[in-house]
């Protein structure tokens, strides 16, 4: 008995001098540290090929540009803005003031919906009867009122009430080809 635990012990302390005294690559450790803190994401839902998205783009031109620019001929206007464009920090920003705003009011942030809406004579002259667009976010109560049905008819996508995010930079040219 006395043998095996002298064996026991020798197995203990070779293994420490093995892991303490073995080289080691910082390089390795280091790139595994990434991989493991590296942020996962799921390859979104509806992503177009690029060559799609310019046919698409193309059907607007041909069949909406025309009608939509009339429009906007009446209103003393050369051309109607046809994409909205923020900055990723203007999203990023967004986004954190939207879930905060969520947040207090007690909702949950399921999505975003993008509005097309037209200027009125507020927005003045150089604005007014131009398309622009806007980002609301979508969600739920965090705590559901109580319901003999376990199902929610009235759909989980609801418009928040916060303040949507506008102003985006207008512009009138198409996708690039």
């Amino acid at each position: 008995m006395k043998k095996l635990s002298y064996i026991i012990l020798g197995l203990i302390i070779g293994a420490l001098l093995t892991y303490f005294f073995c080289p080691r690559n910082p390089e390795l450790d280091s790139m595994q540290t990434k991989l493991e803190t590296a942020e996962k994401f799921e390859l979104p839902k509806g992503l177009l090929k690029q060559d799609y998205a310019k046919e698409l783009n193309n059907n607007w031109t041909k069949y909406r540009k025309p009608a939509v620019d009339s429009c906007a001929a009446m209103g003393g206007h050369k051309e109607d803005d046809r994409s909205v464009w923020w900055s990723s920090k203007e999203i990023r920003n967004y986004i954190k003031y939207a879930k905060k705003q969520a947040d207090s009011l007690d909702y949950k942030i399921t999505g975003y919906r993008v509005y097309l809406g037209v200027y009125g004579q507020e927005a003045g002259p150089e604005k007014c009867d131009l398309t622009t667009m806007f980002l609301v976010p979508t969600g739920k109560k965090r705590h559901a009122e109580a319901s003999v049905s376990p199902f929610n008819f009235r759909g989980n996508d609801q418009d928040l009430p916060i303040p949507p995010l506008n102003r985006g930079g207008g512009g009138s040219g198409g996708y690039p080809n």
